[in-house]
Protein backbone atom coordinates (compact mmCIF):
# COMPACT_ATOMS: atom_id res chain seq x y z
CA UNK A 1 0.00 0.00 0.00
CA UNK A 2 0.87 3.52 0.08
CA UNK A 3 2.94 4.39 3.17
CA UNK A 4 0.15 2.74 5.31
CA UNK A 5 -2.15 -0.14 5.68
CA UNK A 6 -5.00 2.20 5.68
CA UNK A 7 -7.36 1.03 2.78
CA UNK A 8 -8.83 4.70 2.55
CA UNK A 9 -6.36 7.58 2.95
CA UNK A 10 -7.68 11.04 3.89
CA UNK A 11 -6.00 14.55 3.98
CA UNK A 12 -6.61 18.23 3.75
CA UNK A 13 -4.35 20.44 1.50
CA UNK A 14 -5.18 23.79 1.47
CA UNK A 15 -8.89 24.29 0.66
CA UNK A 16 -9.55 20.63 -0.86
CA UNK A 17 -9.84 17.44 1.19
CA UNK A 18 -8.68 14.51 -0.52
CA UNK A 19 -9.93 11.09 -0.13
CA UNK A 20 -7.65 8.02 -1.74
CA UNK A 21 -8.72 4.58 -2.28
CA UNK A 22 -5.54 3.10 -0.78
CA UNK A 23 -5.89 -0.93 -1.85
CA UNK A 24 -4.03 -0.62 -5.27
CA UNK A 25 -2.37 -4.73 -5.19
CA UNK A 26 -7.16 -5.26 -5.46
CA UNK A 27 -7.44 -2.15 -7.61
CA UNK A 28 -8.70 -0.41 -4.93
CA UNK A 29 -12.43 -2.37 -4.63
CA UNK A 30 -14.34 -1.00 -1.95
CA UNK A 31 -15.06 -3.05 1.00
CA UNK A 32 -17.91 -1.93 3.77
CA UNK A 33 -15.37 -0.65 5.92
CA UNK A 34 -14.04 2.00 3.25
CA UNK A 35 -17.45 2.63 2.31
CA UNK A 36 -18.40 3.69 6.17
CA UNK A 37 -14.97 6.16 6.59
CA UNK A 38 -15.75 7.61 3.27
CA UNK A 39 -19.40 8.83 4.62
CA UNK A 40 -17.54 9.61 7.94
CA UNK A 41 -15.22 11.62 6.09
CA UNK A 42 -18.14 13.57 4.35
CA UNK A 43 -19.87 13.92 7.65
CA UNK A 44 -16.61 15.98 8.66
CA UNK A 45 -15.86 18.04 6.26
CA UNK A 46 -19.59 18.84 5.36
CA UNK A 47 -19.17 20.83 8.35
CA UNK A 48 -15.88 22.19 7.88
CA UNK A 49 -15.86 25.67 6.54
CA UNK A 50 -12.46 25.08 5.52
CA UNK A 51 -12.80 22.41 3.24
CA UNK A 52 -14.28 23.88 0.12
CA UNK A 53 -13.99 21.01 -2.34
CA UNK A 54 -13.74 17.05 -2.00
CA UNK A 55 -11.29 14.93 -4.20
CA UNK A 56 -11.33 11.47 -4.84
CA UNK A 57 -8.76 9.02 -6.25
CA UNK A 58 -7.06 5.92 -6.60
CA UNK A 59 -3.96 5.01 -5.03
CA UNK A 60 -1.36 3.20 -7.79
CA UNK A 61 -1.06 3.42 -11.34
CA UNK A 62 -4.17 0.92 -12.40
CA UNK A 63 -7.13 3.33 -12.04
CA UNK A 64 -9.67 4.66 -9.26
CA UNK A 65 -11.88 1.84 -8.46
CA UNK A 66 -12.26 -1.43 -9.61
CA UNK A 67 -15.75 -1.89 -7.88
CA UNK A 68 -16.78 -4.07 -4.74
CA UNK A 69 -15.09 -6.45 -2.76
CA UNK A 70 -17.20 -9.63 -4.80
CA UNK A 71 -15.04 -12.34 -3.53
CA UNK A 72 -16.86 -11.45 -0.01
CA UNK A 73 -20.32 -11.31 -1.83
CA UNK A 74 -19.47 -14.54 -3.22
CA UNK A 75 -18.57 -16.27 0.14
CA UNK A 76 -21.67 -14.37 1.93
CA UNK A 77 -24.01 -15.90 -0.87
CA UNK A 78 -22.46 -19.09 -0.85
CA UNK A 79 -22.23 -19.73 2.44
CA UNK A 80 -24.22 -17.60 4.47
CA UNK A 81 -27.54 -15.67 4.43
CA UNK A 82 -26.63 -12.74 2.51
CA UNK A 83 -27.68 -10.67 5.50
CA UNK A 84 -23.63 -9.15 5.13
CA UNK A 85 -23.82 -8.32 1.60
CA UNK A 86 -27.11 -6.97 1.91
CA UNK A 87 -25.82 -4.53 5.14
CA UNK A 88 -22.71 -3.37 2.77
CA UNK A 89 -24.86 -2.67 -0.41
CA UNK A 90 -27.28 -0.69 2.37
CA UNK A 91 -24.55 1.26 3.31
CA UNK A 92 -23.05 1.62 -0.17
CA UNK A 93 -26.07 2.85 -1.83
CA UNK A 94 -26.78 5.29 1.28
CA UNK A 95 -22.93 6.93 0.04
CA UNK A 96 -24.17 6.98 -3.27
CA UNK A 97 -26.97 8.84 -3.25
CA UNK A 98 -25.06 11.33 -0.59
CA UNK A 99 -22.21 11.84 -3.39
CA UNK A 100 -25.13 12.92 -5.93
CA UNK A 101 -26.23 15.57 -2.99
CA UNK A 102 -23.19 16.84 -1.60
CA UNK A 103 -23.19 20.81 -0.96
CA UNK A 104 -19.60 21.13 -1.70
CA UNK A 105 -18.04 20.26 -4.63
CA UNK A 106 -17.06 16.72 -5.14
CA UNK A 107 -14.21 15.98 -7.80
CA UNK A 108 -13.92 12.20 -8.93
CA UNK A 109 -10.41 11.62 -10.50
CA UNK A 110 -11.21 9.07 -12.84
CA UNK A 111 -8.18 8.27 -14.39
CA UNK A 112 -7.69 3.99 -14.99
CA UNK A 113 -10.26 1.12 -14.89
CA UNK A 114 -13.53 2.52 -12.96
CA UNK A 115 -16.23 -0.45 -12.78
CA UNK A 116 -19.18 -1.62 -10.77
CA UNK A 117 -18.71 0.14 -7.27
CA UNK A 118 -15.96 2.68 -8.77
CA UNK A 119 -18.37 4.09 -11.13
CA UNK A 120 -20.80 5.01 -7.71
CA UNK A 121 -18.52 6.63 -6.07
CA UNK A 122 -17.53 8.83 -9.12
CA UNK A 123 -19.90 9.30 -11.70
CA UNK A 124 -22.52 10.31 -9.16
CA UNK A 125 -19.90 13.41 -7.92
CA UNK A 126 -20.43 17.37 -9.26
CA UNK A 127 -17.40 17.75 -11.28
CA UNK A 128 -16.02 13.63 -12.69
CA UNK A 129 -12.49 13.98 -14.64
CA UNK A 130 -11.49 11.50 -16.97
CA UNK A 131 -8.33 10.89 -18.87
CA UNK A 132 -6.65 9.15 -21.89
CA UNK A 133 -6.29 6.26 -19.20
CA UNK A 134 -9.76 5.87 -18.22
CA UNK A 135 -12.21 3.08 -18.68
CA UNK A 136 -15.01 2.76 -17.49
CA UNK A 137 -17.71 0.02 -17.38
CA UNK A 138 -20.86 -1.59 -15.33
CA UNK A 139 -19.68 -5.56 -15.72
CA UNK A 140 -22.48 -6.97 -13.59
CA UNK A 141 -24.03 -8.78 -16.50
CA UNK A 142 -21.07 -11.01 -16.99
CA UNK A 143 -20.88 -12.39 -13.42
CA UNK A 144 -24.68 -13.41 -13.20
CA UNK A 145 -25.56 -9.43 -11.50
CA UNK A 146 -27.52 -6.33 -12.69
CA UNK A 147 -26.03 -2.74 -12.60
CA UNK A 148 -26.73 -1.58 -9.08
CA UNK A 149 -25.03 1.81 -7.14
CA UNK A 150 -27.30 3.77 -9.03
CA UNK A 151 -26.28 2.33 -12.08
CA UNK A 152 -29.99 1.80 -13.89
CA UNK A 153 -30.58 5.78 -13.03
CA UNK A 154 -27.21 6.92 -15.21
CA UNK A 155 -27.34 5.06 -17.54
CA UNK A 156 -31.19 5.31 -18.13
CA UNK A 157 -30.26 9.29 -18.92
CA UNK A 158 -27.58 8.25 -21.56
CA UNK A 159 -28.34 9.53 -25.02
CA UNK A 160 -31.05 7.00 -26.81
CA UNK A 161 -29.98 3.28 -26.05
CA UNK A 162 -26.22 3.48 -25.21
CA UNK A 163 -27.08 2.89 -21.65
CA UNK A 164 -29.26 -0.12 -22.40
CA UNK A 165 -25.77 -1.21 -24.32
CA UNK A 166 -23.68 -0.63 -21.58
CA UNK A 167 -26.10 -2.00 -18.91
CA UNK A 168 -26.24 -5.49 -20.84
CA UNK A 169 -22.91 -5.70 -22.46
CA UNK A 170 -20.84 -4.35 -19.58
CA UNK A 171 -18.07 -3.15 -22.53
CA UNK A 172 -15.71 -0.93 -21.34
CA UNK A 173 -15.91 2.80 -22.40
CA UNK A 174 -13.29 5.40 -23.05
CA UNK A 175 -13.01 9.19 -21.67
CA UNK A 176 -14.49 10.31 -24.95
CA UNK A 177 -17.48 7.61 -24.96
CA UNK A 178 -18.18 8.47 -20.93
CA UNK A 179 -18.40 11.92 -21.65
CA UNK A 180 -21.16 11.25 -24.54
CA UNK A 181 -22.89 8.77 -22.32
CA UNK A 182 -23.13 11.56 -19.41
CA UNK A 183 -20.98 9.69 -17.04
CA UNK A 184 -17.86 12.32 -16.96
CA UNK A 185 -17.83 15.79 -17.69
CA UNK A 186 -14.33 16.87 -18.21
CA UNK A 187 -11.34 15.77 -20.23
CA UNK A 188 -7.82 16.12 -18.28
CA UNK A 189 -4.54 14.81 -19.49
CA UNK A 190 -3.02 12.55 -17.08
CA UNK A 191 0.15 14.34 -16.81
CA UNK A 192 -1.78 17.30 -16.09
CA UNK A 193 -3.37 15.93 -12.72
CA UNK A 194 -1.08 16.55 -10.00
CA UNK A 195 -0.88 20.37 -11.51
CA UNK A 196 -5.09 20.31 -11.26
CA UNK A 197 -4.65 18.96 -8.06
CA UNK A 198 -2.15 21.41 -7.02
CA UNK A 199 -3.76 24.13 -8.39
CA UNK A 200 -7.85 23.01 -6.39
CA UNK A 201 -6.08 23.54 -3.32
CA UNK A 202 -5.97 27.10 -3.93
CA UNK A 203 -8.24 28.26 -6.64
CA UNK A 204 -12.25 27.45 -7.69
CA UNK A 205 -12.90 24.25 -9.04
CA UNK A 206 -14.53 26.24 -12.56
CA UNK A 207 -11.22 28.18 -13.22
CA UNK A 208 -8.85 25.07 -12.59
CA UNK A 209 -10.72 23.07 -15.12
CA UNK A 210 -10.56 25.99 -17.49
CA UNK A 211 -6.77 25.74 -16.81
CA UNK A 212 -6.36 22.14 -17.63
CA UNK A 213 -9.55 20.77 -19.58
CA UNK A 214 -9.07 19.85 -23.13
CA UNK A 215 -11.13 18.57 -26.08
CA UNK A 216 -11.85 14.85 -26.12
CA UNK A 217 -10.56 12.71 -28.87
CA UNK A 218 -13.58 11.48 -30.90
CA UNK A 219 -16.00 8.92 -28.85
CA UNK A 220 -15.96 5.28 -30.95
CA UNK A 221 -19.91 5.07 -29.42
CA UNK A 222 -20.67 8.07 -30.73
CA UNK A 223 -20.17 6.26 -34.32
CA UNK A 224 -22.01 3.19 -33.38
CA UNK A 225 -24.87 5.28 -32.79
CA UNK A 226 -27.19 4.26 -35.01
CA UNK A 227 -27.37 0.23 -35.09
CA UNK A 228 -27.25 0.92 -31.22
CA UNK A 229 -30.34 2.75 -31.29
CA UNK A 230 -31.97 0.79 -33.79
CA UNK A 231 -31.23 -2.41 -32.09
CA UNK A 232 -31.28 -1.80 -28.34
CA UNK A 233 -35.16 0.35 -28.91
CA UNK A 234 -36.51 -3.57 -29.09
CA UNK A 235 -38.85 -4.17 -25.80
CA UNK A 236 -37.47 -8.09 -25.07
CA UNK A 237 -34.15 -9.45 -24.89
CA UNK A 238 -34.91 -11.81 -27.23
CA UNK A 239 -35.53 -9.09 -29.70
CA UNK A 240 -32.87 -7.19 -29.23
CA UNK A 241 -30.73 -10.19 -29.81
CA UNK A 242 -32.27 -10.97 -33.14
CA UNK A 243 -31.76 -7.43 -34.26
CA UNK A 244 -28.16 -7.21 -33.39
CA UNK A 245 -27.43 -11.05 -34.82
CA UNK A 246 -29.21 -9.42 -38.10
CA UNK A 247 -27.86 -6.01 -38.49
CA UNK A 248 -25.43 -5.46 -41.52
CA UNK A 249 -23.17 -3.83 -39.37
CA UNK A 250 -20.51 -6.52 -38.02
CA UNK A 251 -19.84 -4.81 -34.68
CA UNK A 252 -23.77 -5.53 -33.89
CA UNK A 253 -23.02 -9.22 -34.49
CA UNK A 254 -20.33 -9.63 -32.44
CA UNK A 255 -22.40 -7.97 -29.56
CA UNK A 256 -24.49 -9.99 -30.16
CA UNK A 257 -22.12 -13.00 -29.27
CA UNK A 258 -21.27 -10.92 -26.13
CA UNK A 259 -24.64 -11.37 -24.47
CA UNK A 260 -25.10 -14.92 -25.56
CA UNK A 261 -22.46 -15.37 -23.23
CA UNK A 262 -23.89 -13.49 -20.44
CA UNK A 263 -26.15 -14.69 -17.40
CA UNK A 264 -29.55 -14.98 -19.49
CA UNK A 265 -32.02 -14.26 -16.07
CA UNK A 266 -29.28 -10.74 -15.77
CA UNK A 267 -29.61 -9.58 -19.02
CA UNK A 268 -33.81 -9.70 -18.35
CA UNK A 269 -33.76 -8.42 -15.17
CA UNK A 270 -31.18 -5.85 -15.92
CA UNK A 271 -33.83 -4.64 -19.56
CA UNK A 272 -36.36 -4.28 -16.84
CA UNK A 273 -34.31 -2.26 -14.45
CA UNK A 274 -33.54 -0.06 -16.94
CA UNK A 275 -36.84 0.94 -19.02
CA UNK A 276 -38.45 1.36 -15.02
CA UNK A 277 -35.33 3.70 -13.70
CA UNK A 278 -36.62 5.70 -16.79
CA UNK A 279 -40.12 6.07 -15.00
CA UNK A 280 -38.26 6.38 -11.12
CA UNK A 281 -36.75 9.57 -12.35
CA UNK A 282 -35.19 10.50 -8.66
CA UNK A 283 -31.98 8.44 -8.03
CA UNK A 284 -32.94 7.80 -4.78
CA UNK A 285 -36.14 5.69 -5.85
CA UNK A 286 -33.88 3.92 -8.23
CA UNK A 287 -31.67 2.93 -5.33
CA UNK A 288 -34.41 1.93 -3.22
CA UNK A 289 -35.09 -0.49 -6.65
CA UNK A 290 -31.53 -1.82 -7.18
CA UNK A 291 -31.50 -2.52 -3.38
CA UNK A 292 -34.47 -4.96 -4.15
CA UNK A 293 -33.22 -5.92 -7.05
CA UNK A 294 -29.43 -6.79 -5.43
CA UNK A 295 -31.11 -8.50 -2.65
CA UNK A 296 -32.54 -10.81 -4.25
CA UNK A 297 -30.13 -12.11 -6.61
CA UNK A 298 -28.51 -13.02 -3.37
CA UNK A 299 -30.88 -16.01 -3.37
CA UNK A 300 -30.23 -16.98 -7.20
CA UNK A 301 -27.71 -19.45 -8.40
CA UNK A 302 -26.28 -17.36 -11.41
CA UNK A 303 -24.56 -14.47 -8.89
CA UNK A 304 -22.84 -17.50 -6.84
CA UNK A 305 -21.30 -19.09 -10.49
CA UNK A 306 -20.48 -15.87 -11.43
CA UNK A 307 -18.31 -14.81 -9.31
CA UNK A 308 -16.72 -18.18 -9.63
CA UNK A 309 -16.67 -18.23 -13.41
CA UNK A 310 -15.10 -14.88 -13.31
CA UNK A 311 -13.21 -13.93 -10.17
CA UNK A 312 -12.71 -17.37 -8.07
CA UNK A 313 -11.62 -20.36 -10.53
CA UNK A 314 -11.38 -17.84 -13.59
CA UNK A 315 -12.22 -20.69 -15.79
CA UNK A 316 -14.58 -17.62 -17.82
CA UNK A 317 -17.03 -20.32 -18.47
CA UNK A 318 -20.26 -20.24 -16.29
CA UNK A 319 -23.21 -22.43 -16.35
CA UNK A 320 -25.87 -20.48 -16.15
CA UNK A 321 -29.28 -21.49 -14.38
CA UNK A 322 -31.64 -20.86 -16.87
CA UNK A 323 -29.30 -21.13 -19.40
CA UNK A 324 -31.50 -19.84 -22.16
CA UNK A 325 -33.54 -16.77 -22.32
CA UNK A 326 -36.46 -18.85 -22.95
CA UNK A 327 -36.50 -20.27 -19.56
CA UNK A 328 -36.06 -17.11 -17.74
CA UNK A 329 -40.33 -16.23 -17.20
CA UNK A 330 -41.88 -12.76 -16.78
CA UNK A 331 -42.49 -13.70 -13.38
CA UNK A 332 -38.64 -14.78 -12.85
CA UNK A 333 -37.92 -10.98 -13.73
CA UNK A 334 -41.10 -9.80 -11.69
CA UNK A 335 -39.28 -11.17 -8.42
CA UNK A 336 -36.45 -9.31 -8.46
CA UNK A 337 -38.82 -6.44 -7.70
CA UNK A 338 -40.72 -7.61 -4.97
CA UNK A 339 -40.97 -5.24 -1.78
CA UNK A 340 -39.04 -6.18 1.14
CA UNK A 341 -41.14 -4.84 3.57
CA UNK A 342 -39.11 -4.01 6.57
CA UNK A 343 -36.02 -4.32 5.08
CA UNK A 344 -36.24 -1.60 2.23
CA UNK A 345 -33.53 0.25 1.66
CA UNK A 346 -36.00 3.46 1.90
CA UNK A 347 -33.81 6.34 0.72
CA UNK A 348 -37.09 7.78 -1.30
CA UNK A 349 -39.34 9.36 0.94
CA UNK A 350 -43.33 8.81 1.70
CA UNK A 351 -43.89 10.84 -1.99
CA UNK A 352 -41.03 9.38 -3.54
CA UNK A 353 -38.74 12.12 -3.50
CA UNK A 354 -35.54 11.94 -1.45
CA UNK A 355 -34.52 11.84 2.03
CA UNK A 356 -31.63 13.47 3.59
CA UNK A 357 -29.12 10.58 1.96
CA UNK A 358 -26.69 10.00 5.58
Amino acid sequence: MTGTEEPVLLHTAGQAAHITLNRPQALNALNHAMVRRIDEALTVWERDPAVRIVVIAGAGERGLCAGSDIRAVHGDARDGDGASSAAFWRDEYRLNARIARYPKPYVAVMDGIVMGGGVGISAHGSVRIVTERSRIAMPETGIGFVPDIGGTHLLARAPGELGAHLALTGSRISAADALVCGLADHYVPSAALPRLLADLTRAPVRAVLARHAQPPPPSELAGQREWIDTCYAAGTVEEILHRLLTHHDPAARDVADTLLGRSPTALKVTLAALRRARRLGALERVLDQEYRVSCAALSTPDLVEGIRAQIIDKDRTPRWFPGTLAEVTDADVERFFAPLGDRELGLAGPGGGPEAAR
